[in-house]
């Protein structure tokens, strides 16, 4: 073929130019031919014609593809681009956020280049496997072999979840990695004090403070502070004695007189999935009232302590404490039943996942290993998932990996709900309002009472209700004194 080639530049060199040029971009002519030939071998102004050949070289335009983000997740929607046709990206830069029925999860760019084609617009379904970006890598530095220009062979959930540095893999989350990408901060030369040295929010700010010279507040774990006395106590607001009524949301009304149809996407999705599932438990329902008139003091008086360590203290980590106390006595709650119901699968660790009522739909993220965390640590971890929650950036780990639900309807209103088991667990609780209610005593006196309403759920498959009441009777005494919780506390 290459001998017809220079026939053609000898009698036809402006065809034979063109034709090269376009074929570049798709290989059929690689430069490692063109230095097999003598420059001599070309007269006159054939020679210029031989170096204006060098467009076969240009830069390689690589379908960067969506990996496999595990969980068995095949679609994504596409929330935010951080980028734009013609920008220019180097490797662990970020390209986009995408949402699956699970979680957010940040996409990385694996090459250094420049984006020459958005392959979807926001809010469109990509698919795992097909081309998400179309990046222009520099040939001459190599940096992605041929067979790579073809098709990007998609990431495993292990590459993704780890960032392959220098030959060695770093693990940190895609949070992490923005906030050392946004500092100019290698995660290679930061140490991880994370489980298996995972590279924590923590690390980078130390990283950053030792850089700069910044002084960062200590650890809440490192630090203990003495409360403060009743004249030191940080003044509060008055409150308002009057009953508060709430204020509906307004929200502008289009009438278009014509009915929509649109998909179900993101979190909705994982409803329908996780909600159809739970159809085909049988649940067993049990009620009761909680005396939280303690707990509130308690929490009054916890409150600045918790506010001067940066930590906001509401009643959900006590709650969340109580019921990890009272696993440990009822670990059948804690377990998990499988598909053919012939083995029950009793769970060591307490992740207590927490139902939150965000923008893109219910989601319930879970604090990890609350049998051995304190309250303030449950608090500061809720803090977190809160925060992410309310940005739609929650990883799959955090929606992942739950043992036992709580969901505090009464934030939102009502007493009383019928909580539907999350699969493949076995209970859930969902806790009502707190309201002020008139109660007798022992010595038939009557006492103003903060009262708390809670409706449990079990499987009945493998949970009978006098377990189910003996549990909630313990997460009861727990949370009507509170002292009581520091004799089992470890």
């Amino acid at each position: 073929v290459l001998p017809n080639v220079l026939t053609l530049e000898t009698f036809f060199p402006q065809v034979c130019v063109h034709h090269v040029r376009s074929c570049s971009s798709i290989r059929f002519i690689k430069s490692k031919y063109a230095c097999v030939f003598d420059k001599s071998a070309f007269n006159f102004s054939h020679q210029h014609r031989f170096f204006r050949t060098s467009a076969v070289s240009r830069g390689q335009i690589v379908q960067f593809k969506l990996s496999d983000i595990g969980e068995g997740i095949t679609e994504v929607t596409v929330k935010e681009w951080y980028i734009k046709e013609g920008d220019s990206v180097s490797q662990f830069d970020s390209i986009c956020e995408v949402q699956s029925d699970k979680a957010s999860v940040t996409i990385t760019s694996r090459y250094d280049g420049v984006i020459r084609k958005l392959h979807y617009n926001l809010d469109e379904i990509a698919y795992v496997g097909k081309p998400l970006v179309d990046i222009e890598i520099d040939a001459s530095k190599g940096v992605a072999p041929e067979e790579d220009v073809v098709e990007t062979p998609a990431m495993s959930h292990e590459e993704h979840t780890h960032q392959e540095i220098k030959g060695h893999k770093t693990l940190a989350t895609p949070a992490v990695r923005r906030l050392a990408m946004e500092n100019n901060i290698k995660l290679s030369e930061v140490i991880g004090t994370g489980k298996d040295n995972r590279i924590l929010k923590e690390d980078i700010l130390n990283f950053l403070a030792k850089q700069t010279g910044a002084i960062l507040p200590p650890s809440p774990k490192a630090e203990i502070i003495a409360p403060l006395s009743k004249s030191e106590t940080v003044p509060t607001a008055p409150k308002d004695k009057a009953r508060k009524i709430p204020i509906p949301i307004s929200r502008p009304i289009v009438f278009s007189g014509k009915d929509k149809t649109e998909p179900v996407t993101g979190f909705h999705k994982a409803m329908v999935k996780t909600m159809s599932a739970a159809l085909k438990i049988p649940h067993f329902g049990y009620c009761d009232e909680i005396d939280l008139t303690h707990l509130v003091q308690l929490r009054e008086e916890l409150k600045p302590l918790a506010q001067s360590r940066g930590i906001k203290l509401s009643f959900m980590p006590f709650f969340i404490k109580a019921a990890s106390l009272g696993l440990l006595q009822y670990p059948i709650l804690n377990a998990s039943l499988d598909e053919s119901c012939q083995n029950v699968t009793y769970k060591a660790s307490h992740n207590i996942g927490v139902a939150m009522d965000t923008e893109q739909g219910l989601i319930v993220p879970n604090v990890k290993n609350v049998q051995v965390s304190s309250i303030f640590e449950i608090a500061s971890e809720l803090n977190r998932l809160q925060a992410l929650g309310s940005a739609g950036q929650l990883g799959t780990n955090d929606l992942t990996g739950g043992t036992f639900t709580l969901s505090n309807i009464g934030t939102i209103g009502g007493t009383y709900a019928k909580a539907v088991i999350l699969p493949p667990e076995v209970a859930i609780g969902a806790l009502g309002k707190i309201q002020v209610l008139p109660r007798f005593n022992g010595k038939g006196e009557v006492f103003k009472a903060q009262i708390m309403n809670v409706s449990w759920s079990a499987d009945h498959r493998i949970i009978d209700g006098a377990t189910m009441a003996r549990f909630s009777n313990l997460w009861k005494s727990y949370l009507e004194n509170p002292a009581s919780m520091l004799l089992d506390l470890k």
